[in-house]
């Protein structure tokens, strides 16, 4: 089955250089852009209507820099592909605190864009993906107790045990749990972490919770940063290079 093409957002204040984007584009195929933007609001708002898979974003824009931008677009979808560019690589490390994708210095090289778009193809079409080794696991440990959750439509109980993931979804915290279950809720990340079993839910990444026995498979994902893919759902989770040396000490 044919895959629907990826849609991908650019941003930069350059004219001449979202032309130069917006040709790199077209030339490889599987790519729909869907829209540019000017400066960091004006990005915001396209990524809100347009729910793109990549963003290739400038680091130094009016408004908003590329990493507030950043930031902000990983709360609202983590799975986006942020790819950034830039004249200057001492922005590099900034660029990386947000997981970025990867991170293109000005003047591009063609055959550099090129590779990176067709890195970023795979990774969103799961492509030839190279498991990591993924850390024996001890036997299961059951997280006991249900999780009261308050969200619009009143309470929920979940019991702990059943839940696979939680993340940072459109600004809200979101819970995965088995048989398809998804719970919204208005409580940070943090606030959710606190009252979840240490021993069992594992903060791999600032936007990501997993359940440490559902872990299925780890894959690369850009630089510095993986994909953790869960048994019993679709949802995948990021985990930072650091978080998963860690999680290699603990199954030690």
């Amino acid at each position: 089955m044919q895959m629907e093409p990826i849609r991908v957002v650019i941003a930069d204040d350059d004219e001449g250089m979202r032309l130069i984007e917006r040709k790199m584009i077209q030339k490889v195929e599987g790519f729909d852009l869907v829209g540019e933007a000017r400066d960091g609001e004006e990005l915001l708002t396209l990524v809100e209507e347009v729910r793109p898979q990549i963003v290739f974003l400038d680091v130094e824009m009016p408004g908003k820099t590329g990493v507030e931008c950043g930031r902000i677009i990983q709360d609202m979808d983590p799975s986006i592909v942020m790819i950034f560019a830039t004249a200057h690589d001492q922005y590099m490390g900034d660029a990386f605190e947000v997981y970025a994708f990867d991170y293109l210095l000005k003047p591009f090289k063609v055959d550099r864009v090129m590779k990176t778009l067709e890195r970023a193809r795979d990774r969103i079409s799961h492509v030839d993906d190279k498991p990591l080794p993924v850390p024996a696991k001890p036997a299961p440990k059951a997280a006991s107790g249900r999780l009261m959750l308050h969200h619009k439509e009143g309470v929920s109980f979940i019991n702990m045990n059943d839940i696979l993931l939680v993340q940072r979804e459109d600004r809200s915290t979101v819970i995965y749990t088995v048989g398809n279950g998804r719970y919204v809720t208005g409580d940070s990340l943090g606030d959710t972490e606190a009252r979840l079993d240490p021993g069992v839910f594992f903060r791999c990444h600032k936007s990501y919770i997993i359940n440490l026995n559902y872990i299925s498979n780890i894959t690369p994902y850009g630089r510095w940063t993986y994909v953790v893919q869960l048994t019993g759902t679709d949802h995948d989770a990021l985990i930072t290079h650091e978080k998963y040396e860690e999680l290699e000490k603990m199954f030690s």
